[in-house]
């Protein structure tokens, strides 16, 4: 059937309201089924629809070609007639769209590009280039900009062959028409220089001629580019120095010329880090014009990208050694801190108002690392660069202002934030990281000193709300610094200021009592623990909460992630202490929060932080009789997956997972029946985000279901999941937990009618070159099939049974090319445990070994005394390190899978009662050797070498 086209601009209407947007994502997924419904995409974006309704058309097609273009192995999913339709309209319809699509269009093209360029699309570029035009600025800078979209592909990419040809073939057709293009706008920009409209669409044109300038060079320099070097810089000093009073009125937004002066200082730092010896000449005259740029741009908001841009380039040129010491002299970097560093390091009346108009904004761009483009981040980057160069006289130089703005902060609390960012921008060395603040320290100053005498009388009194702020940051930053003695001191005092009315001041309490409370000494025990927060912890998440709740609308309940860190964090901190800590308020909020945002998803860090809070309370007190957690969490859980809630199902299966594997030995929860129909579905596996924590759920609900599953002849569906997960290279490990799950749960007459299969499936993609990560989860599937020999029938010589009814003789050369040598390579405990096992059992049980594989009895004793050299010990439970394995600021959010911290497993052990298992080998195989009437002993001897025997003698006595 296909697409109606006024029925899907209905839906893309529908997805743009709040109430109904979920169903219209749902019914679109259905639309999408329909053969040619990317062209019916393009063709609403084509059409005479509003323009938010072209948007969301154009938006949709994006996302659809990003899941359905090609799969895995770079093959089209789509007919090749609508491959080849797409690609016939897509340039044409970004040209000829506004800004908004074309943003959109353009990323579509460049997912394409990753495919199919450039052999699969091997006319584009030439198409691009027939498309220029030296006279339409709107047409010439949509051709720019679809070209640009796939050229910045390279940026990130490391080189290869198939990337330098792929340069080069762009370079060949592309790089005569770059340079014309060139001279074309400069002379445009030229003759333009009174009609505002012209000279701004030029302006564009040399803008994005100098984005396609660095990408084309971002690999290598091209010998076209090599050969014209001089006469582009030329245009690039043209360009840095040129001015226009039509643009004078501007205040906050940029104009195209500072646009493109920023884009030229990108191509500067480019070349000036990549290519000095060729580029190394034109750097001084450079440096000059660029500190010309800086000293006559104002504090205006229209300016804070090139300022950024220009001191991003200087900070290039001061990492080159023979370029730095121009900045070598006290009174040239006395200069620079007067003439580039405070103008652009002290606060603005636009800082002000966004501090109290826009506080989460401020706060996220002032966080370390975070305000990239900030003038501030850009100026401390430039004076760090310079400090690493030259110590002490940029110490000294940049303490003279420090002391002087300390003064006048006496009476003016602006002056004060200079001195303490000042001293912020000196005084730490190296990389800031997000788990210990600095790290490093200038050795020409004392952290701690300073502090105590200009900062903490700010954190504990009376002050303005910034200089409060600075104080709590300056903790924050040097966190690292404060020994446990000086943390118990400052601890009260921050906690206390989360009590202030002031937003910014509150939440950057919580981010640094967050931060303090992660933070681990050298050893890596927590600085500060539980019984050093214990004692007021139930009041502060009272009042964490009390500050989240604040506004309870769904998006402003769910805008400072920072106050949901903090609760996460001391959630963790505190374990099963927070049965003391009035565990029912906390989860009574936590549920509150969940009921509410759930209606309206928007803010990926909050709800991840809150799952993990969620996660936390599982983790550490669902074994607790004093509250069952699960018929709390049920209601607001069954909802979500009901609703398909799609931000927040990957996080619910996550925590039931942890649920069920927490109390191993318990019944299912009567609720979770309802839930094994849901998950058999193939509609929630067709969701990437969803696969790891479906599967996870799934292999802990079977053994608890194991019965209901054979008599309602549920295992063929969740063997057929396995096969689909098998069959997709990223799902091939996941696949493998539902088939241990199986095996680990069910007996050999009841696996009988799928084990044939299953084993074919498996040496189907051993045939064609298995990763390593592949050999390693077959071998231990083997291992668990082998080492459940005995009442359930399982063991070795099932495996080869139902390998050798495949093809006679295929399990010598799996056993010895990928069992032996992939077993002796395991890394984990628990997997060279199970090996050791599976080993134990076929010596002892197996007749295949025994009778058939005389010498892979032999081969199977020696590796099995190889793993006993170091046996190994399985740690018991979860073990607290989980938690910290991976800090909550590596997560990356989006389209994929966002792992729970709290809720991740340890390694799967599937014989949790063999302790120690040096001393179940001895005793298992004495038993055997008596039970068999002394024949361990007889091939023992048989066998093995004399120094084999020898030390297995030890475990037979």
């Amino acid at each position: 059937m296909a697409v109606n086209i006024e029925n899907l601009a209905n839906l893309l209407n529908l997805t743009l309201d709040a109430q109904q947007h979920r169903k219209a994502e749902n019914a679109l997924k259905e639309e999408a089924k329909k053969p040619k419904y990317s062209l019916a995409l393009l063709s609403i974006v084509t059409d005479a629809q509003p323009l938010k309704t072209r948007l969301a058309a154009a938006l949709a097609f994006k996302n659809f070609i990003r899941h359905n273009y090609v799969d895995e192995d770079g093959n089209y999913k789509l007919p090749l007639e609508e491959v080849r339709t797409i690609k016939q309209e897509l340039v044409g319809l970004m040209i000829s769209s506004p800004p908004t699509i074309q943003t959109q269009l353009g990323e579509a093209i460049s997912i394409i590009a990753d495919s199919d360029f450039w052999e699969r699309w091997d006319t584009l570029t030439k198409d691009l280039v027939s498309r220029l035009s030296n006279t339409d600025f709107k047409v010439t800078n949509g051709v720019l900009e679809v070209a640009h979209s796939i050229f910045v592909r390279w940026r990130p990419l490391f080189q290869s062959n198939e990337l330098n040809r792929e340069v080069l073939h762009v370079v060949d057709t592309f790089g005569e028409p770059f340079l014309q293009m060139l001279q074309v706008a400069d002379q445009q920009i030229e003759a333009n220089k009174a009609d505002a409209a012209a000279l701004k669409g030029w302006l564009e044109t040399m803008s994005l001629l100098i984005r396609i300038f660095y990408d084309l060079s971002c690999q290598d320099l091209p010998p076209i580019i090599e050969t014209n070097l001089q006469s582009i810089t030329l245009i690039l000093h043209k360009y840095l120095s040129f001015t226009s009073s039509l643009f004078d009125d501007e205040e906050d937004e940029a104009t195209p010329l500072e646009t493109l002066k920023s884009d030229i200082c990108d191509a500067l730092q480019l070349y000036t880090n990549k290519y000095d010896d060729d580029f190394g000449g034109y750097t001084q005259e450079f440096t000059n014009n660029v500190w010309n740029v800086l000293s006559s741009i104002g504090p205006q908001k229209r300016y804070d990208i090139l300022a950024s841009k220009a001191l991003q380039f200087l900070t290039a040129v001061a990492s080159v050694r023979r370029h730095a010491e121009i900045f070598n002299n006290e009174q040239i970097l006395g200069t620079i801190v007067e003439k580039v560093i405070l103008p652009n390091v002290a606060l603005r009346e636009s800082d002000i108002e966004m501090f109290e108009d826009e506080p989460i904004e401020f706060i996220r761009r002032d966080l370390e690392g975070s305000d990239t483009d900030s003038r501030r981040r850009a100026a401390t980057d430039f004076l760090r660069k310079l400090l690493d160069n030259f110590e002490m006289t940029v110490t000294q130089v940049v303490f003279k202002y420090i002391n002087h703005y300390l003064t006048l902060g006496k009476t003016d609390w602006k002056a004060k934030d200079t001195a303490v960012y000042l001293f912020l921008a000196i005084a730490a060395k190296g990389t800031v990281t997000a788990a210990h603040g600095v790290k490093t320290v200038n050795s020409y100053v004392n952290v701690v000193d300073f502090f105590k005498e200009n900062i903490a009388s700010d954190l504990v009194g009376e002050s303005e709300p910034i200089s409060k702020v600075d104080a709590i940051k300056y903790l924050y930053n040097f966190r690292s610094q404060l020994n446990k003695a000086q943390w118990d001191g400052a601890i009260q005092p921050l906690i206390q200021n989360l009590g202030s009315s002031n937003y910014v001041v509150y939440t950057y309490a919580a981010i640094a009592v967050e931060r303090v409370l992660f933070l681990t000494d050298d050893q890596g025990q927590h600085i500060l623990g539980r019984a050093d927060i214990q004692p007021y912890a139930k009041d502060l998440l009272e009042h964490l909460f009390a500050l989240v709740e604040k506004d309870a609308s769904p998006a402003k309940l769910q805008e400072n992630e920072f106050l949901m860190r903090c609760i996460m964090r001391v959630l963790i901190v505190l374990k099963e202490a927070v049965l003391q800590c009035g565990i029912e308020s906390v989860l009574d909020h936590l549920i509150k929060i969940t009921n509410v945002i759930k209606e309206n998803p928007s803010n990926p860090r909050f709800y991840y932080y809150h799952f993990e809070a969620i996660g936390a309370l599982v983790r550490y007190c669902s074994g607790s009789a004093q509250v069952d957690l699960l018929p709390h969490l049920w209601a607001p859980f069954s909802y979500i997956l009901q609703e398909d809630v799609s931000e927040f199902v990957p996080y619910v299966f996550q925590i039931f997972a942890l649920v069920l594997e927490l109390n191993p030995s318990s019944p299912i929860p009567g609720d979770f029946k309802a839930l094994i129909e849901g998950v058999l579905a193939p509609t929630p596996w067709e969701t990437r985000g969803n696969v790891p924590p479906l599967a996870r759920f799934l292999a802990a609900i079977i053994p608890k279901a194991a019965a209901e599953i054979v008599a309602e002849k549920k295992l063929e569906p969740i063997l057929s999941i396995f096969q689909r997960l098998l069959s997709g290279k990223k799902t091939e490990q996941t696949s493998f937990d539902i088939l241990e799950a199986v095996v680990a749960t069910f007996d050999a007459a009841t696996l009988e009618p799928y084990f044939g299969t299953i084993v074919t499936l498996l040496f189907s993609k051993l045939q064609s070159s298995p990763t390593d990560s592949f050999k390693s989860r077959i071998a231990r599937f083997y291992h668990l099939v082998s080492a459940r020999a005995g009442d359930s029938g399982l063991g070795s010589d099932y495996f080869i049974k139902h390998a050798e009814a495949i093809q006679a003789n295929v399990f010598t050369p799996f056993y010895l090319t990928v069992v032996l040598p992939t077993t002796s390579q395991f890394a984990r405990p628990v997997d060279r445990k199970l090996g050791v096992i599976s080993y134990t059992k076929t010596l002892c049980e197996s007749q295949a070994f025994a009778q058939r594989y005389q010498k892979g009895w032999g081969f199977t004793c020696n590796n099995l005394l190889d793993l006993l050299k170091n046996p190994p010990k399985v740690a018991a439970g979860l073990g607290d390190e989980i938690v910290n394995e991976a800090d909550v600021d590596d997560i990356g959010f989006g389209i994929g899978f966002t792992p729970l911290n709290t809720c991740k497993r340890g390694p799967r052990d599937d014989f949790p009662e063999i302790l120690e298992v040096d001393k179940w080998v001895s005793e298992y195989m004495k038993a055997a050797n008596q039970k068999h009437g002394g024949q361990i002993v007889s091939f023992a001897e048989q066998r093995l070498q004399p120094e084999a025997k020898a030390v297995l003698a030890q475990y037979l006595q």
